[in-house]
This record gives structure tokens, C-alpha cells and sequence, in this order.
């Protein structure tokens, strides 16, 4: 029996791979627990369908983080903090303080998206880096002052 799986099994095989299995563990554990269909022109022409959505959903979160990445690129964030004695900042900017910022700006972006390699604590310019997509990244230029 020639099956296609529709779900990932450790050790089968990955979503969209076709293997020829004996007829009682295809109809009794692959098919009946939801990790296979019967290979059938119609299950075969709906996986090609599926797998064309997602090409298409992927180039349009693709072209949206593109067009995002081009606009906080240009952008540079102004955080005004307290400091001591020294020049010393009190505290940190911290993701969520950049997310606010920019959705100020309206840009809506996850604070988990926001990449910080050092606590942002002293006076001047930073280069942080934004995960916009799987392989986009930007790179925001965030300023503190006095």
C-alpha cells in the first residue's frame, strides 16, 4: 500500500513523503491515527494545493518583512534615560521599551523578535538587531541621552 504522510513521525517519515508499506500498519496505525493518507490522486493533488498555499503565504510574509526591514533600516529610536554620577545610566532599555517605541511609530512588532546581544545602559548609539522573518533581520539604531 503506497501512502503519503500528513504529519511527522520520528523514524517514518517527514509531511509529504510517499512510502510503500504493508497494507495492516498503513490502514491500521499510519491511516487511523492521523500520520498518513492513502495515496490517491486526489490526497497527492491536495498536497501539491497545500504545499502552493504555503509558497504563496511565505513570499507574502517575505515581501511584508522586506518592506519593514527597508523602513526600520532608515529609523533611529531616541530613549531619553537618567544618569548618575559619571554619565552612568540607571537601569537598561529593554525590548519592551523598544516594542513601545516603535508601535508608537506604528510598527507592530514582538518584543521576543527584538535581539539584544548587551543591556543597552550607557550613553550613545546601538545597533540592534530585529527578526523579522526566518532569514530577515534588521538592524535598528537606538540612541540614549542625558
Amino acid at each position: 500500500m503506497k501512502i503519503i504522510f500528513v504529519k511527522d513521525l520520528r523514524g517514518q517519515g517527514k509531511v509529504g513523503d510517499i512510502k510503500e508499506v504493508k497494507d495492516g500498519y498503513g490502514k491500521n496505525y499510519l491511516i487511523k491515527n492521523g500520520y498518513a493518507k492513502p495515496l490517491t490522486e486526489k490526497s497527492m493533488a491536495d498536497y501539491e494545493h497545500q504545499k502552493e498555499e504555503e509558497r504563496k503565504q511565505d513570499m507574502e510574509f517575505r515581501k511584508i518583512a522586506q518592506e519593514q526591514k527597508a523602513t526600520l533600516e532608515k529609523m533611529s529610536l531616541l530613549f531619553q534615560v537618567k544618569v548618575g554620577e559619571g554619565d552612568r545610566v540607571f537601569g537598561s532599555v529593554s525590548p519592551k521599551q523598544i516594542k513601545e517605541a516603535l508601535a508608537k511609530k506604528e510598527i507592530t512588532i514582538d518584543k521576543k523578535q527584538i535581539e539584544l546581544d548587551h543591556n543597552l545602559s550607557s550613553l550613545g548609539f546601538h545597533r540592534v538587531t530585529v527578526r523579522l522573518y526566518k532569514d530577515i533581520t534588521a538592524t535598528l539604531k537606538v540612541q540614549l541621552t542625558k
